[in-house]
């Protein structure tokens, strides 16, 4: 009973922070995984028990930003197919390719992004009129999800963030709605993934209910946050994001 108690004062803080962060920017998962372990969680229980968690907390955000009208559903619903099959296909790349080879390019791939965001001071801001058809709009939406969802399946961290860039460059959505559309992507492959763990027996149920619901009252507060604050404020956070996703992978690459 005290392990378990010194495990819940470990997790729950950092998973709220967690959902806070995911929910605004995506790459939550930068937080959260690491927070199992700290704890002492084994690596697949913590990869588990984090899919089912974060699940939860995709699903408050993806409700709130949805009640809040910024989500493009038809275009959200098309991304979360692809992301479904993404996932499985990256999954299945990952067994094929170097991990130190995809970690590489990431490497060179993530002061780029951030590059292009310090130079390009408009990117991401209220999109103002719809420019493509609802049919266009669907078939690039699946082509995100698929493309995004296979590099969830094969590397992971940053999902959300890569997302959120993709609809605002592609379909020239505002950061709010991109953020909202992101998060019923990242809802389709936490439920995939999570029911695999589930499957395996690979959740460590004692922490799931504590840890859910922090989870889910961080993706509120930061699905508020970033409603209210728009586009400049999800702007600043994915900088945090890519900062921390550059240094975890130059650590995975080197240490």
């Amino acid at each position: 009973m005290h392990e378990l108690l010194k495990m819940y004062l470990i997790v729950c803080p950092l998973i709220f922070l967690g959902g806070f962060v995911d929910s605004v920017a995506g790459g939550g998962g930068l937080i959260t995984l690491p927070a199992y372990m700290m704890a002492g969680v084994p690596v697949h229980f913590a990869a588990g028990t984090n899919k089912v968690v974060n699940g939860c907390g995709s699903a408050t955000a993806s409700v709130k930003f949805f009640r809040s009208g910024k989500i493009l559903l038809h275009a959200a619903l098309c991304a979360a197919l692809g992301a479904l099959a993404g996932g499985y296909i990256g999954a299945e790349i990952a067994k094929l390719l170097s991990e130190g080879l995809l970690k590489g390019l990431m490497l060179v791939a993530l002061p780029v992004v951030a590059l292009f965001l310090v130079l390009k001071k408009d990117f991401g801001q209220d999109a103002g009129e719809r420019r493509y058809s609802r049919r266009r709009e669907m078939l690039v939406s699946l082509a995100i999800g698929l493309v995004i969802g296979c590099y969830d399946g094969m590397i992971g961290p940053g999902t959300g963030t890569f997302m959120i860039m993709a609809f605002t460059a592609l379909l020239h959505m505002d950061m709010v709605t991109a953020s909202g559309c992101s998060k019923v992507g990242n809802l389709a492959s936490n439920i995939a993934a999570a029911v695999s763990f589930i499957i395996g027996g690979k959740v460590m149920w004692a922490l799931v209910v504590p840890a859910a619901a922090c989870s889910m009252l961080g993706n509120y507060c930061g699905a508020r946050y970033a409603i209210r604050g728009g586009g400049k404020k999800i702007r600043g956070m994915i900088f945090v994001v890519l900062g921390m996703l550059f240094v975890k992978m130059l650590a995975d690459l080197f240490l």
